[in-house]
């Protein structure tokens, strides 16, 4: 592992690294970012100190259709792993999909993963970036619906939050590589499954249903008034629960 103070972003660091002929296998943690970024290149920038950023470079073996499961299963492992630090209590930590960690409700944590193309190693690899709230103030969150550990009460203890994340995503990462899904593991952590919920497309279209099940490739199935509706992360711009 390597640990700096400060970076423009961990995924940034290691996609060029991954371009430039780096092995799989490294793992790099910064404690403030200032060039971060979330899906649809959301802005994911924090003050010094006051946040954790993680990323790691991999080599997956499994086919490109499978790599959708890289950000659920980040998700899980960052839910258990936040959940095994702090000592939460059951419930407090959960896991709204595709890979939003909140705790009371509120969220705690960024996934980004990327396919980076290495031309010195002749094959893809994946980046796959976590940022965790530590330590941020209610007038330094992002947007009003996110949350910091210590705004929960909860502990802070960067190292081992670091360390609990990863103790989880190993043995997800293998189980994943060797089944190519985390069907069965995921829905029973996701708390969007058997939840009411609203889908927002875009900005202005939204569906209603109830988070029915994860397919093989990790796409959200909602029951719907007119039927089963499935949702990938690409095509869907929030997810509310009702």
């Amino acid at each position: 592992m390597d640990a700096v103070a400060s970076t423009g972003s961990t995924n940034k660091d290691l996609s060029d690294a991954a371009r430039a002929g780096e092995s799989a296998g490294r793992l790099l943690v910064s404690e403030e970012q200032t060039a971060g970024r979330g899906r649809f290149e959301r802005r994911w920038a924090s003050p010094a100190g006051s946040c954790v950023a993680m990323s790691a470079l991999l080599e997956p073996t499994r086919p490109g259709p499978d790599w959708g499961w890289l950000s659920l299963l980040a998700g899980m492992a960052v839910a258990t792993g936040i959940e095994r630090a702090t000592g939460a209590h059951p419930g407090r930590v959960q896991l709204k999909w595709p890979n939003d960690v909140l705790v009371d409700g509120g969220k705690i944590c960024g996934i980004l993963s990327e396919r980076v193309e290495s031309p010195e190693a002749g094959k893809a690899m994946a980046v796959v970036g976590i940022g965790v709230n530590i330590s941020l103030s209610a007038d330094e969150l992002p947007v009003p619906t996110a949350t910091s550990l210590a705004l929960a009460g909860l502990p802070t203890d960067k190292t081992r939050i670091v360390a609990e994340i990863w103790r989880e995503f190993a043995p997800l990462f293998r189980d994943w590589e060797a089944a190519g899904e985390l069907h069965d593991s995921y829905s029973a952590r996701c708390d969007s499954i058997g939840a009411p919920l609203r889908v927002l497309v875009d900005e202005h279209t939204s569906v209603l249903g109830v988070g029915d099940h994860v397919d093989e490739f990790g796409r959200l199935v909602v029951r719907t008034d007119e039927g089963l509706r499935t949702f990938s992360a690409g095509d869907v711009f929030h997810l509310r629960k009702q």
